[in-house]
């Protein structure tokens, strides 16, 4: 018999082994083809037990199966289904058309997947041993689920179209030969993409890519200590919501929902730096507990993102940067013990409209928070921050972190412009206090009527000179410009002199330093 001939007739081949004459029935029945041996230590695809031939299917016949398979029986729907299986050889779909439904359960291959440009309706690999995956450009009607896999020498999706979910529960995947786990550049998703408690060793990049609904990194640890990044994902567009968050270990917990009381938790932790550049996220970029570790070198980036919200609650990095220049921002919803210390965090550019903080955050900290991300001075975060506060019905606080502003900037000044502004803000604060001006005010104004009231005073003019009035000459020393008709008519010794035109000159400070910041208030409104 020719190899094609019982493909069209539905005969059986004449070269198949026992098991794979089982495995060709139950394809045409559309029935499951178990050939686990019931003991959970020898049935782990990921253990060291050995299968022999009868548990042993080859790659080319499972290809002939998908690709140009038997007739289903009548009343049939023809489908591969199989558990605890092993396939020898490679098997290659590479620009093929597999029509039938594709289940793999608990089976173990002993060669590479080669996939690219294949085109599926729904394929599903579920706790499998897989040595690689190369997927560039595979099509999926339906989903493609691959949880619990593991894969010893990385994944590639590249450019690869997911009709509904791509589903990387649990799976744990090994570096390539570039030192990449999973490459999904370009790769779309219709629906959701999860990857909850994903062990990743290597880069997981996913540059380019679009997902429909939501991303869920829930729990997943991502290590990379061979190069650079640990998540690559510049450009990703996620419909809804990014979770880096925790997830439920060992509970059966549907997606996103709160693990009953008693499960074990396992947060996102992630070794290796972080590129989320110029990412577009519908809903919010959740962090919370999420835990970072990085070298000097790496950082957490978030340069030109774009999302309604981000939660930014997870614990602080010890080492690296966190980069949010940039990014725009509607509700940042944050934690005092989550932020980076100086020097670890920049914030040129990043716009933000609402502060919503979790647990205790004072204004004392906020300003720690922006000095931070201004080692070299730069007005635009304390302004940022300071409209934000306005805008919220806090002008006490914006008017704080605009005095915090001043302060910063004098440090740039040189040293008469530094005094200039030392004598500002110990009068009248710059303007963002003029209270303190009247109390100055009337200290020199009572000290003068104490120094005048004892003090010699011939007049200058014998005739028609006003009444000596101590009160009503110290203080028409300290107004500038206005004229109450008391200098020039008295001759005062040298001492009260001196004493006089120091008071000229403090009211002249103490004028200036209120008009300054009288003008700086009304340019801000």
């Amino acid at each position: 018999m020719t190899e094609g001939a019982g493909i069209r007739t539905g005969d059986l081949p004449e070269d198949l082994t026992a098991a794979e004459e089982g495995m060709w029935d139950a394809f045409r029945t559309g029935t499951v083809y178990d050939l686990s041996s019931g003991d959970t230590v020898v049935d782990d695809p990921h253990g060291g037990h050995p299968w022999g031939p009868e548990r042993t299917v080859r790659a080319r016949i499972l290809a002939w199966l998908l690709l140009d398979g038997p007739p289903a029986l009548a009343g049939r729907v023809s489908s591969l289904k199989l558990v605890g299986v092993q396939i020898s050889g490679v098997l290659d779909l590479a620009g093929g058309t597999v029509v039938p439904y594709v289940e793999l359960r608990g089976c173990r291959f002993e060669r590479e997947v080669l996939l690219p440009e294949a085109r599926f309706t729904t394929a599903r690999l579920v706790d499998c041993s897989v040595p690689r995956l190369e997927a560039a450009r595979v099509h999926t009607e339906g989903d493609l689920h691959l949880p619990r896999c593991r894969f010893h020498n990385g994944v590639r999706l590249t450019d690869a179209h997911i009709g509904t979910d791509l589903l990387l529960n649990q799976a744990i995947v090994y570096r390539d030969r570039s030192s990449r786990s999973i490459a999904a550049d370009g790769m779309s998703v219709g629906q959701d993409l999860q990857a909850e408690l994903l062990e990743s060793h290597g880069e997981l990049s996913l540059r380019g890519a679009t997902v429909g609904v939501s991303l869920s990194l829930r729990g997943a640890r991502l290590f990379n200590p061979y190069t650079r990044l640990a998540l690559n994902a510049p450009q990703l567009t996620v419909g809804r919501t990014l979770y880096l968050t925790p997830a439920g270990v060992g509970a059966q917990v549907l997606s996103g929902a709160t693990p009953p009381q008693g499960t074990r938790v396992q947060r996102f932790e992630c070794r290796g730096g972080v590129r989320l550049d110029d990412g577009r996220f519908g809903d919010a970029v959740d962090l919370e507990r999420a835990r970072f570790v990085f070298t000097d070198d790496q950082a957490l980036s978030l340069l030109r993102v774009q999302t309604p919200e981000l939660r930014f609650l997870g614990e602080r990095p010890q080492r690296g940067k966190v980069v949010l220049s940039g990014a725009r921002i509607v509700n940042l919803v944050d934690r005092a013990t989550s932020w980076p210390g100086p020097g670890n965090l920049h914030m040129g550019g990043f716009s933000y409209e609402n502060l919503v903080p979790h647990g205790p955050f004072p204004l004392t900290e906020r300003l720690e928070w922006v000095a931070a991300a201004t080692a070299e001075y730069n007005p635009e975060p304390y302004e940022r921050l300071a409209a934000v506060l306005r805008a919220g019905g806090e002008d006490e606080d914006a008017r704080e972190v605009l005095l915090a502003k001043q302060r910063h900037r004098r440090q740039t000044l040189p040293p008469a412009a530094k005094l200039w502004g030392y004598a500002q803000d110990w009068t009248v604060a710059y303007g963002y206090r003029p209270g303190r001006a009247a109390v100055w005010m009337a200290v020199l104004w009572a000290a003068g009527t104490l120094a005048f009231a004892h003090a010699g005073r011939p007049p200058v003019n014998g005739d028609g000179h006003p009444e000596w009035d101590p009160a009503l000459f110290a203080l028409d020393l300290l107004l500038p410009v206005v004229d109450l008709g008391q200098l020039g008519q008295w001759q005062l010794s040298s001492g009260r002199q001196w004493l006089a035109a120091a008071m000229i000159l403090l009211g002249w400070v103490l004028a200036t330093t209120v008009a300054t910041g009288a003008t700086r208030m009304l340019r801000r409104s």
